[in-house]
């Protein structure tokens, strides 16, 4: 049966506009996003067939091109147009970043750096520059790679502080294997850019450790 036979209480796009898009299902905003199904399948069975082969929503927004297009009813239209709605979303989250302060809205800054490091295969360390009022001056990627003492320079982080204006900073990397707990080298990490920085008068407010489906703050564990 199509969607268009289902009761109109039961289609996606009619259930999202009654009911608001939080009483949806993955499957069902996923369908929206196909549209269309294949021949004996509707948009909302392929969307479960999908979620089904690729473990999980988040694994099938992270699948790379040609195991995306590998899947029946995909393609490389598909492909980019799912590229192009995860960028609009982190690019939306860092809109709402910039125009207001970043430490009154620490869930938006969680879900903001998450977005940024949480689909990467690769370790990666970042910063989230602010003004002493502490609104977002910008966010950069620092260093890429496995994280110890010896890969991430606080010469060099002071530095691209000064250089932007910045009065303190938001640390934040990622974990690839999912588990958020910081590690030793973490906390020496944050303690030699924090004392670094201190030098320059500008503060560390934070570090983030993102792992799959948790973040871990350092400044919620009282380590700063």
């Amino acid at each position: 049966m199509s969607i268009r036979d289902w009761p109109e209480g039961e289609r996606p796009r009619e259930k999202l506009l009654a009911l608001g898009v939080e009483a949806l299902s993955d499957a069902e905003l996923l369908a929206i996003f196909l549209r269309v199904g294949v021949e004996g399948r509707s948009a909302v069975d392929l969307a479960r067939d999908l979620l089904s082969a690729f473990g999980g929503l988040r694994q099938l927004l992270e699948a790379d091109q040609a195991r995306f297009c590998a899947e029946r009813g995909m393609g490389m239209a598909k492909y980019v147009q799912l590229q192009a709605t995860l960028e609009l979303s982190r690019r939306h989250l860092a809109s709402q970043l910039d125009r207001g302060d970043a430490l009154t809205s620490p869930s938006l800054v969680r879900a903001y750096l998450a977005a940024q490091l949480r689909h990467l295969g690769h370790e990666e360390f970042a910063a989230l520059f602010l003004d002493s009022q502490h609104r977002v001056i910008r966010y950069e990627s620092l260093f890429r790679g496995t994280l110890d003492s010896a890969s991430v320079y606080p010469r060099e982080v002071a530095r691209r502080a000064l250089e932007l204006g910045a009065g303190a900073i938001i640390f934040a990397h990622n974990h690839p294997s999912g588990v958020a707990e910081p590690s030793d080298a973490d906390r020496r990490i944050t303690e030699r850019l924090r004392e670094a920085l201190g030098l320059f008068e500008v503060r560390v407010l934070d570090h983030f450790v993102v792992g799959d489906g948790e973040v871990v703050s350092f400044a919620e564990r009282g380590w700063l």
